[in-house]
């Protein structure tokens, strides 16, 4: 579990420092402010190694530079490992190597990383796969450093050199699922299930998998899996909406890295990781209101129910622009084991600041929060009309924008940009009633 991260002279801002949560922790702010930034430090510091390093055909995941390469700059972090060991380590980076500065020896074991990229890429580390072996009494790194998916290689499969020949570590979504499909067994159970937490439902409308297989063309010997939609057609996974393929590869992705896993200990006769860390970039991307409403719910519900045999611990670090999301998670925010953290510009300088958790109610009173920073949740167009209208109710007519300088300008404004039953109108009829009495 990640616990701290401390920036100096890397990144948007001069210095930057990320107390976490042991368990759920959303990251929101303006774009460009450095969410997706602070995900990738915080794989690099669980994993020792940037996504973009190890798999090229990614389009984000680069290796963090220093803001100015003539000063100091540094990367502290602490964590707690899968011995339940507090490690701390501060990284500085060396210009004439092009490279963070790493501890000699073996590493930490942070348990299992799972990343869920913006560009729809993921990355995994797992401490049965990927961690140092022992060979001889001596530690030695010969195993992979992680598995890193580009967008394409989640649905069709992933090759990596092993040992000096291409090795195909994962079938990729498309195949692996119809292999489990047809199987009927566990694999199959867990991914339908992974997919019916992860999809709201209205009434028996859950995502779930279709009856049948596809063939996209004469010349295509795959056989898709489908889905059934809400509208009771079997729909070849790869015609699905973007919607609905990110939270199918995100349930594949879920259920191959602890399906491997679990494997993978069971070969070499470990104990399964009780440690699980996702990282999930830009959360919400893709999905209508009504999945956004259920994604952080659903997700740590997943997991646990995923690694319940297991008992393993969750924590979730992620990224999100979406007010829904926020008011999804109030029912099980905890102070004590939750946080929620804003990226915010102000004079030119980017600063991050712990939020104090307050409930807001509903996606309205979300946005208009201190972490989203918007004065009201309308179209820019009716919140020009309407502070024209409140300044000229405060008699301020030094602040009234051009062509809303007369009374009858702003009304006529208000018409064209209000609903009939916006909540203004009252304010505003009855100032004008009482302007009409008065005068």
């Amino acid at each position: 579990m990640l616990e701290s991260l401390k920036l100096k002279n890397v990144g948007p801002a001069p210095q930057m420092k990320m107390d976490l949560a042991p368990r759920l922790n959303l990251i929101t702010g303006d774009n460009g402010l450095g969410k997706s930034f602070l995900l990738d430090v915080a794989w690099w510091a669980l994993t020792r190694k940037w996504p973009q390093d190890l798999n090229a055909g990614l389009t984000s995941g680069y290796a963090a530079r220093p803001t100015d390469v003539r000063s100091k700059a540094t990367i502290e972090f602490a964590l707690q490992s899968k011995s339940g060991r507090q490690v701390k380590y501060a990284s500085a980076y060396k210009p004439d190597e092009q490279a963070w500065l790493g501890r000699a020896g073996r590493p930490w074991n942070p348990g299992l990383v799972i990343y869920a990229l913006a560009d729809g890429g993921f990355a995994v580390w797992d401490p049965a796969r990927n961690y140092w072996k022992t060979k001889g009494g001596i530690d030695q790194q010969e195993r992979v450093p992680a598995y890193v998916f580009s967008s394409r290689e989640v649905w069709d499969g992933l090759r990596v050199p092993i040992d000096g020949r291409l090795t195909q570590v994962s079938n990729g979504l498309v195949a692996d699922w119809a292999s489990w499909i047809r199987e009927r067994g566990d694999d199959a159970r867990r991914m339908a299930s992974v997919l019916a937490v992860l999809a709201p439902t209205v009434g028996d409308d859950s995502l779930k998998p279709g009856t049948t297989f596809a063939r996209l063309s004469v010349d295509d010997a795959r056989d898709i899996p489908t889905v059934r939609m809400g509208y009771r057609q079997d729909v070849p996974i790869l015609y699905a909406s973007l919607g609905v393929r990110r939270i199918t590869a995100l349930a594949y992705m879920l259920s191959w890295a602890w399906r491997e896993h679990l494997t993978a200990s069971a070969q070499l006769g470990e104990v399964p990781s009780t440690r699980i860390v996702l990282l999930f970039d830009e959360i919400e991307a893709h999905l209508h209101p009504r999945w956004q409403r259920a994604i952080v719910p659903a997700l740590l519900e997943v997991v646990r129910t995923l690694t319940e045999e297991a008992g393993a611990s969750v924590q979730l670090i992620a990224a999100t622009h979406s007010p829904l999301v926020l008011a999804s998670i109030e029912p099980l925010f905890d102070v004590d084991r939750d946080k929620l953290f804003v990226l915010e510009l102000a004079r030119d300088a980017v600063s991050l600041r712990e939020q104090p958790w307050a409930m807001q109610g509903d996606v309205i009173n979300w946005l208009v929060s201190d972490s989203f920073g918007l004065r009201q949740g309308r179209s820019l167009d009716a919140e020009r009309a309407i502070e024209a209208a409140e300044a000229w109710m405060r008699g301020d007519t030094g602040a009234l924008p051009p062509g809303l300088e007369t009374e009858t300008e702003i009304h006529t404004e208000l018409q064209r940009v209000l609903a009939g039953h916006d909540p203004f109108w009252p304010r505003w009829v009855v100032f004008a009633e009482n302007q009409g009495a008065s005068g």
